[in-house]
């Protein structure tokens, strides 16, 4: 194999398998050359990664060691598309009755939750994370987009038990703006006791619906290593009961009245 076709192969494995540690003898054995050529091989790929602001590749030394491709996007670009982001939720037809906003063409955007995934493994990307969790309906798409840049499971908390998914957990929880009682369960063979869990959700106001699934999480003895919600709302009224985020965007102020919205860039670019 020519090395312009082995680079190719390569970096295509890579990208395939992010964060999974693959070692140098594999390499050469699969495409037949030697660890010295490999190791260049790697080399250039990893340049380019750097220079494109995708992500780097991790070197793990020692017998077991090799490399791992790390997600990642540069801060610049980060930052572009956090701009477009809130300049695309700043459109006024997307204003709904009562305050709310029109996002599910976000959400079901290939393209757009890809990136958003993407961001968030960035900025989760020195945390040892087990699994991420989401909360049905709305943050599904995002949690699955996330968890396959950190290449680990999606686990989901439903309000009411599924007679598909066998013996539950659940708790009762205060809803954070509503101050209303909600159940939240999840299926005991979904999370193995003492996971790392990175917490992901569509939008937050006071963060009960967060706060509920950390208590949840209690359950198995999990731990929390991380939170990212794509957008939070500026909340005067009502104290915040989840405090350590990263949010994409935060969206200021809503007059439905006047067909004005006000969307600003969230505390992610603090943390890339």
């Amino acid at each position: 194999m020519k090395r312009s076709e082995r680079l190719v192969a390569m970096t295509y494995y890579v990208l395939d398998r992010p964060r999974e540690l693959i070692s140098l003898p594999f390499f050469s054995q699969k495409y037949e050359a030697a660890k010295s050529s490999i190791s260049e091989d790697l080399g250039i790929i990893n340049k380019m990664f750097e220079q494109e602001g995708i992500g780097y590749l991790e070197t793990v030394s020692g017998a077991a060691g090799g490399v791992k491709y790390i997600p990642a996007f540069s801060k610049d670009y980060s930052e572009q598309f956090v701009l477009k982001l809130c300049k695309q939720l700043e459109d006024p037809q997307r204003l709904l009755p009562g305050g709310y906003l029109f996002m599910s063409d976000i959400l079901g955007s290939p393209e757009t939750t890809r990136n958003i995934g993407r961001l968030f493994a960035s900025a989760f990307a020195d945390k040892e994370i087990d699994a991420v969790m989401t909360v049905a309906t709305k943050g599904i798409p995002l949690a699955y987009s996330v968890a396959s840049y950190l290449n680990v499971p999606v686990v989901i908390a439903r309000r009411d038990p599924k007679v598909t998914e066998g013996s539950t957990v659940s708790i009762n929880y205060v809803s954070g703006s509503t101050r209303k009682i909600q159940t939240m369960v999840l299926t005991k063979r979904s999370l193995e006791v003492g996971s790392k869990v990175c917490i992901i959700d569509d939008f937050m106001k006071a963060g009960g619906t967060i706060n509920g699934m950390r208590n949840l999480l209690k359950e198995f003895n999990a731990e929390v290593a991380g939170i990212g919600v794509l957008a939070e709302a500026e909340d005067d009224e009502e104290d915040r009961v989840v405090e350590d985020y990263i949010s994409l965007v935060q969206i200021m102020n809503v007059d439905d009245r006047h067909s004005s919205i006000e969307v600003r860039p969230g505390n992610l670019l603090r943390h890339i």
